[in-house]
C-alpha cells in the first residue's frame, strides 16, 4: 500500500524512485539493475593492493604511503578515508563493529581504522626488520596476518589486547628475500589456509599449533599466488602476474582446478573481494613503474 501511495506521489511530483540495492537471501547486497560500473578509477599514483568490501563501500589500501580510498560501488566515485603514515597498507578486511583491518607491509604492522570517520584505533608493531606484513583474515575472535618474510603468522584479538607471534613449522620452508605467505583465509575445519607466492603452494594451517601442511593440488601450482576468497568448499585465488583469478574446490583429498577466468582489463591485479555475483579485483600495475601520474583501476568480474 505505502510502496503504491509512493509510486503514485512521485508520478504527480514528477520525481523518479531509486530503490536501494536490496539484499539476497544470504543477506548480502547486489546491483538490482546491473548497471554498477564494472571498472572504476583510484586516484592517480595510488598504487594499490588490498581490497576489502563492506556494504555498498569497497576500501583499497596505498602502497605509496599508507593511505585508505574508500569507494561506492554503485558509482565508482570515492574519496579519501584517512591520511597514510609513510608506510605500506596492503591486505585488509572489515569486521562486524565497521573497523578496517589493514596488513602494513614493510611498516611491520597492523592498524584498525573506523571505517565511519577514518580515525586510527589501534596499531600493533609486529617487527622491525625484515617483515613485509602482507593479508589479513578475520575468524570469530582474532585477526591474523602473513608475514611474507618469515614463518610465523601474528593474531591480534578482536577486543584489540595484545598481539601474539605464532611460529608455523612442518611443511613451509621459506625463501630469504622472497614473497612467501601472502593470502590467507579461514579453512573448512576450523584452521587456516595460505598461498606461498614464490612457490606456487597452498598450506593448511593449525592456528593452535602452528604445524603446516601443504595441500595437495592435483598437479596444479599457484605461481604468483596472492589474495584469496574462500566461499564454502570454493577458493578463490589470484594469480597477480599471470592476470588470472582461478577456482578452486577444496575436499578431503586437497584442492582441485575448477575454472579459471582473465580479462583484458587485468593488469596485474592483486586481491579479490566480492559483491553480489561480481569479484572486484585491484589493479596494481606491479610492471609499471610508479610515478604520482600513473593511473589505476579497480574491475570486477563474473566468477569463473
Amino acid at each position: 500500500m505505502y510502496r503504491r501511495f509512493g509510486v503514485l506521489l512521485a508520478a504527480v511530483l514528477g520525481v523518479t524512485l531509486t530503490a536501494a540495492a536490496p539484499a539476497t537471501a544470504d543477506g548480502s547486497l547486489h546491483d538490482p539493475t546491473g548497471r554498477f560500473p564494472t571498472e572504476f578509477s583510484l586516484p592517480n599514483g595510488w598504487q594499490p593492493e588490498g581490497i576489502a568490501i563492506s556494504g555498498t563501500t569497497a576500501y583499497f589500501g596505498s602502497r605509496a604511503d599508507g593511505s585508505i580510498y574508500a569507494a561506492d560501488l554503485r558509482t565508482g566515485n570515492g574519496k579519501v578515508l584517512a591520511k597514510g603514515s609513510g608506510t605500506p597498507s596492503l591486505g585488509m578486511k572489515v569486521d562486524a563493529r565497521k573497523r578496517l583491518w589493514v596488513a602494513g607491509g614493510t611498516g611491520g604492522d597492523a592498524r584498525v581504522y573506523d571505517t565511519r570517520t577514518g580515525a586510527l584505533l589501534a596499531k600493533f608493531q609486529f617487527a622491525t626488520t625484515d617483515t613485509f606484513v602482507n593479508d589479513v583474515v578475520l575468524t570469530e575472535r582474532s585477526a591474523w596476518f602473513t608475514d611474507s618474510r618469515k614463518a610465523v603468522l601474528y593474531e591480534v584479538p578482536l577486543s584489540l589486547k595484545p598481539h601474539r607471534t605464532l611460529a608455523l613449522t612442518g611443511d613451509l620452508v621459506i625463501t630469504p628475500g622472497a614473497v612467501n605467505l601472502n593470502g590467507i583465509v579461514t579453512g573448512l575445519d576450523g584452521g587456516l589456509i595460505a598461498v606461498q607466492s614464490n612457490t606456487g603452494v597452498l598450506f593448511k594451517i593449525d592456528a593452535r599449533t602452528g604445524n603446516t601442511t601443504s595441500i595437495n593440488l592435483h598437479g596444479q601450482t599457484l605461481a604468483n599466488g596472492d589474495g584469496l576468497l574462500r566461499e564454502g568448499r570454493q577458493l578463490f585465488v589470484v594469480q597477480n602476474r599471470l592476470n588470472k583469478v582461478a577456482r578452486y574446490t577444496l575436499g578431503r583429498d586437497g584442492a582441485t582446478l575448477a575454472a579459471e577466468r582473465t580479462d583484458p582489463r587485468f593488469d596485474v591485479p592483486t586481491t579479490v573481494a566480492a559483491f553480489g555475483k561480481r569479484l572486484y579485483l585491484p589493479n596494481a600495475r606491479f610492471s609499471t613503474p610508479p610515478t604520482p601520474e600513473t593511473t589505476y583501476t579497480v574491475v570486477s568480474v563474473e566468477r569463473p
